[in-house]
């Protein structure tokens, strides 16, 4: 994300509420070098490289418009602006946007400083070209962005937790690997039944995540109850720094190992890898990988979690506005093969479509759940000097068999609807990862008779 263009599928973004501080505007006379460059910098790439021929005179007006909406908003009833002239020159065209943004913070005086201005600018300017995925995003709104797919850090312990309907206790769900939890032997499925002598019976999961984390290196003590039986002695964990993980895995019964991706993030094909390493040391026969709620990330992630499933060949095609079209193959890192099955639903979008619709294509696994979001646009995110950022959709993309799902979505190869109040990943309360584990039992079933086991 540190790039200055990093390719972004990224789930569907709320438009961004600019925060304008009030300050006093006293006739700018020229704007920092800082709001320039972003106004200079953004207009090239939106002109350049959006996928779509982009009119420059819209750019303009939508822009005008903009300021104009903010300042009647904020109640300067009387606000004009200039009608901005497109030219064939990107050059004139930045000075007239310059020259508008002062016009406005003058028009605004104590309420906008050139720096408001600037962003509303922005913002009008993303807007122009009508995509919802193209859009300028604040400093805050950036750091956020960065945070949701790269993931972030606290003081913990490692351990994935849910309430166990049973006895009432939390119970582990999942350890992050190599994690404090997992150095001091806790596993999944393992029962806590007090966090420092405090009961858990009845805790909520946001209570006892409250008690499990804390500072680094500060001890927390836990009583874990395993296979119905309480362990010896209560294990004594010391925090560390967790990075919060975008891949989570567990062993289902039958051997099925379940693998869940929360995004697409810069560290989820290495995440992926671990994840499949574990559930192959411990016996699997076969696997769900669950994308239901994925939103997207990197199309680079895409490429890498498909690449884990696809032994050899195209993983998605991506075309530019030249019609130049950029075909990205599997990596050669796939596992030995197993009976898949992808989950999916109509919030699975962007770069989990891309996964789901290679493998569905290839013929790896089989896709089921409900139709997908139907999102086939690439985006560029272009980091601004500021620490803002824009977001522009450069690009679309079709899958192996060279399908456009944009808009349309992907058609499960086996259609089950999700249950109300589903708890994913726990079968008794997960109709489609119910489903799936009936079609990977009877599909091993078949194989064994096949085999003459």
């Amino acid at each position: 994300m540190k790039r200055l263009t990093t390719l972004l599928l990224a789930g569907v973004l709320a438009g961004s509420l600019l925060q304008l501080s009030v300050a006093f505007a006293a006739q700018p006379e020229h704007l920092s070098t800082l709001d320039a460059t972003g106004l200079s910098t953004s207009f090239t790439y939106l002109t350049g490289n959006y996928y779509k021929k982009v009119i420059p005179q819209d750019v303009l007006d939508t822009i005008r418009t903009s300021m104009l909406s903010a300042l009647r908003t904020a109640g300067v009833k009387h606000a004009s602006l200039p009608i901005m002239h497109a030219s064939d020159d990107n050059n004139t065209d930045i000075r007239e946007i310059d020259r508008e943004v002062l016009e406005a913070a003058t028009e605004g005086k104590a309420k906008f400083t050139p720096h408001d201005m600037s962003y509303i600018a922005l913002d009008g300017m993303m807007k122009s070209v009508g995509d919802r995925y193209t859009v300028f995003l604040t400093p805050k709104e950036f750091a956020g962005l960065n945070q949701g797919l790269d993931g972030g850090d606290f003081g913990g312990t490692g351990i994935v937790i849910q309430s166990d309907d049973q006895t009432k206790y939390i119970i582990v769900e999942n350890v992050v690997p190599n994690a404090p939890a997992d150095k001091a032997g806790i596993e999944q499925d393992d029962l806590i039944t007090s966090i420092d002598g405090v009961s858990t019976k009845n805790m909520s999961v946001q209570q006892a995540s409250s008690k499990l984390r804390g500072k680094e290196g500060t001890p927390v003590t836990l009583t874990i109850q395993r296979d119905n039986a309480a362990l010896a002695a209560p294990i004594t964990i010391v925090r560390a720094k967790i990075h919060q993980l975008s891949v989570y895995e567990k062993m289902l019964p039958g051997k099925i190992g379940y693998v869940a991706l929360t995004v697409f993030g810069r560290d989820t094909g290495d995440e992926l890898t671990t994840a499949l390493d574990r559930l192959q040391q411990q016996g699997a026969k076969a696997l769900v990988l669950d994308l239901r709620d994925n939103g997207g990330g990197y199309l680079e992630a895409a490429v890498a979690v498909s690449s884990k499933f696809i032994p050899s060949g195209p993983i998605v095609s991506v075309e530019s506005r030249a019609s130049n079209i950029t075909t990205l193959d599997a990596d050669n890192t796939a596992i030995n093969p197993l009976p898949l099955v992808v989950l999916v639903n109509g919030y699975t979008a962007s770069a989990s479509e891309i996964t789901s619709g290679a493998i569905q294509d290839s013929s790896v696994g089989t896709i089921m759940g409900t139709k997908t979001f139907g999102k086939g646009v690439v985006q560029t995110i272009y980091p601004l000097p500021d620490g803002s950022a824009i977001k522009i959709t450069t690009a679309r993309y079709l899958t192996p068999r060279n399908r456009d799902i944009n808009h349309l979505g992907i058609t499960p190869d086996v259609v089950v609807t999700e249950n109300k109040h589903a708890q994913f990943g726990t079968p008794a309360k997960d109709d489609q990862l119910e489903r799936a584990l009936q079609y990977l039992d009877d599909k091993l079933a078949h194989i064994s008779q096949q085999n003459g086991v």
